[in-house]
């Protein structure tokens, strides 16, 4: 059985916009769908850029040896065609995120795409999966005469959309359906505050939002008139009261409309918390983070290193398990100091027997950095220029240390002198990892004159020149 050119089209259309969008949102991204257009009907896979190579065996077990999902629920095609969708949730598959959905036009759907390991949660991205099965289920069912190509440009443009999707999903379990809060209107005062600067100053502190029947349930330190409650409109007036709660445990309290007062706990059991941090914050909902904002912009990352590559090394290297979760422990407290500094700094971990000499100022012996306030002494020291020198006995044995070696291929005259620096040094020097925090770049992991952490990436191209093909066949081609 063959795909209608019209199919693909849609498929390609659909999935470009999907990747796109979730790039913006969450890092470069690739994205991939399963399908079936009716019940008796072959799987078809869709994954231009090999998004799910590695996980045939799975795909394999759910959609080739087991023919369940042909049997639940029972759907005709000419039900349910245009608004409802009966979710698929996530498959919960390592490095994925997942979701999809059956419906009379479409069968089965099942979309993919990466689980970033930073991400606050996956839940903006399970929607705007589960908006992809419903923009192609509809399109599907609109058939070709009807067709405007518009799906593409709404997932392109759908991350906003995807965080109130989720924050009403988590409030909806809460709350119920009966809620006067309006997320739209709460999102878009976030973003706006969040570029509202108050004498040359970036907004900090927490501006929380609750459901207006339960103000009465909380203990003000000060509430305001309700005739003189500013209004969230009045974004300058909110700007100029959040910088009553900064650096304190203070939070300011709006029902989504005005804000009504300042208060310190007891909260009611529902809230939405937007934490200012300066030139980004986060959103919160109850005590779960949702996603982060900075630039004018949702996006799904923590803002915290991604050390999976360094997990990785210290896993490769000769190190007991329990002696490389105590590094790695100590290595992140460092990056993060730096990064929460906004300086740049330099690690080097070393893990040979004997350390090896780096010029640089040394101790009359190494300090012990399972000690809570020797890791507090080395994060000053990253004030110093030039980098630490840590060992594999989790001791500091110097700091302010240069980084030498002779040029080699691949250096970067873009990433300036510590980067390229650190290549050189791991190049000459065996069983060195070093971490490069650049107050301006994503934390580097370099190793043998290589960034081990340097992001993959994908070659552009356009869904539309690659057609789906039967699930089988690739599960029998990729599992060679």
């Amino acid at each position: 059985m063959t795909l209608k050119t019209f199919t693909c089209n849609c498929i390609g259309d659909t999935l470009d916009g999907l990747r796109d969008g979730l790039s913006h949102f969450s890092g470069p991204s690739r994205a991939a769908m399963v399908f079936a257009m009716g019940s008796e009907s072959p799987m078809f896979i869709f994954d231009p850029q090999n998004l799910l190579s590695g996980h045939e065996p799975r795909l394999k077990e759910l959609y080739v040896e087991n023919q369940e999902w042909r049997t639940r629920p029972s759907i005709h095609r000419g039900s349910l065609k245009y608004s409802h969708i009966i979710p698929e949730k996530n498959l919960q598959m390592t490095g994925l995120v997942s979701y999809g959905g059956r419906s009379g036009s479409v069968y089965y759907q099942m979309w993919f795409t990466e689980h970033h390991p930073d991400m606050c949660s996956t839940g903006p991205t399970e929607r705007w999966l589960e908006h992809a099965a419903w923009r192609f289920a509809h399109d599907m069912a609109s058939e070709s005469t009807f067709y405007t190509g518009i799906s593409g440009s709404f997932l392109r443009e759908y991350a906003t959309h995807a965080v109130r999707d989720d924050v009403v999903d988590r409030m909806n379990v809460l709350l119920g359906w009966d809620t006067r809060l309006r997320v739209y209107p709460i999102l878009d005062a976030i973003l706006e505050l969040s570029r509202t600067r108050e004498e040359g100053a970036w907004p900090r502190g927490d501006l929380v939002f609750v459901e207006p029947q339960t103000l009465a349930d909380i203990s003000f330190l000060a509430y305001f008139s309700p005739v003189e409650q500013p209004t969230m409109a009045n974004i300058k007036h909110v700007r100029k009261l959040l910088a009553a709660v900064e650096e304190t445990n203070l939070k300011l309290i709006s029902d989504g409309r005005c804000v009504a007062g300042i208060a310190v706990d007891r909260l009611p059991d529902f809230s939405i918390t937007a934490d200012f941090r300066g030139g980004h914050g986060f959103l919160n909902v109850v005590d779960d983070r949702v996603c982060s904002f900075a630039d004018g912009t949702y996006q799904s990352t923590t803002r915290r290193a991604n050390l999976v590559h360094l997990e990785e090394a210290l896993l490769e290297s000769d190190l007991d398990p329990e002696t490389g979760t105590i590094v790695l422990k100590i290595l992140a407290a460092l990056v993060h100091q730096a990064e929460d500094q906004k300086h740049g700094a330099t690690l080097v971990l070393d893990l040979n027997p004997s350390p090896v000499i780096i010029s640089g100022q040394c101790f009359d012996r190494p300090l012990n950095l399972r000690e809570p306030a020797i890791l507090d002494l080395a994060k000053s020291l990253f004030r110093v220029d030039g980098a630490l020198h840590i060992g594999a006995d989790m001791h500091l044995h110097g700091f302010a240390c240069l980084l030498d070696g002779r040029a080699i291929v691949g250096e970067d005259r873009a990433r300036g002198a510590r980067y390229n620096s650190a290549l050189r040094f791991t190049a000459e020097h065996e069983d060195i990892i070093v971490v490069v925090v650049s107050s301006d770049r994503p934390v580097s992991i370099i190793q043998s004159g290589v960034e081990v952490s340097a992001a993959c990436q994908w070659k552009p191209m356009s869904c539309r020149i690659v057609e789906p093909i039967h699930l089988d066949q690739w599960v029998d081609r990729n599992g060679e």
